[in-house]
């Protein structure tokens, strides 16, 4: 198995800057500003059970709330089974029907088609939190297409250009890159090592080499 030559990040795409209160279209992903409750759900993929979390809405920052078990506002975690850096089950808010969640049934909707083939993009409402700089990662992250990779090293070099990071911050991209949590939304699986090695993954490097032999990366 070898990693074909794919283009690198896709100039002039869109991109977001990490701000709190951001609200930035980015390849038909809208990213709002995560806070209060949380709900969750699972689905089965070839990957193993997924945990696909959102943001309840009309959340205040404490509790839950009634909106909570109806609606959602953003999506703002696809966990792998055994993911690094996931965070207890307590922290995923209530266990809810992703058909009475319409960002959780769509997120589902999407990644169904997308392991059968069907997608190579998602339209999905995010919510953003963390560092300025880990959301700035994301942002190179979604700019990456389906079939292409980048590296850790280009991801840095494209901050430092736009005066996100200084030069040289492969090593801090390699740790936003391990903490991002909407794995495979946020395709941080085609990250790769400068000369082409796959490196590690927070979902496990086999399930790496799963998603890039499904983007056709790998042959």
């Amino acid at each position: 198995m070898r990693l074909r030559t794919a283009g690198s990040t896709r100039p002039g795409s869109a991109r977001a800057e990490g701000t709190k209160a951001e609200s930035t279209r980015q390849g038909g992903t809208t990213s709002a500003p995560a806070v209060g409750p949380t709900v969750h759900t699972t689905i089965d993929s070839p990957l193993g059970v997924l945990t696909l979390v959102a943001l309840a809405r009309g959340a205040s920052g404490g509790g839950t709330d009634d909106g909570a078990a109806t609606g959602a506002a953003a999506l703002t975690g696809v966990y792998l089974p055994d993911q690094r850096h996931r965070p207890a089950p307590e922290r995923f808010g209530s266990r809810v029907d992703a058909a009475d969640v319409p960002v959780l049934l769509e997120t589902a909707r999407q990644l169904g088609e997308y392991f059968a083939g069907d997608r190579e993009g998602f339209d999905l409402p995010l919510a953003s939190w963390g560092t300025s700089f880990q959301q700035a990662v994301r942002a190179e992250l979604l700019r990456v297409p389906f079939g292409a990779t980048t590296s850790y090293g280009r991801i840095a070099a494209d901050l430092a250009e736009r005066g996100t990071a200084t030069s040289g911050a492969s090593r801090a991209v390699g740790a936003a890159v391990g903490r991002n949590p909407l794995s495979i939304v946020v395709p941080c699986h085609r990250v790769v090592a400068s000369d082409g090695a796959l490196t590690g993954y927070a979902g496990g490097l086999e399930r790496k080499v799963w998603l890039l032999t499904h983007e056709g990366v790998l042959v």
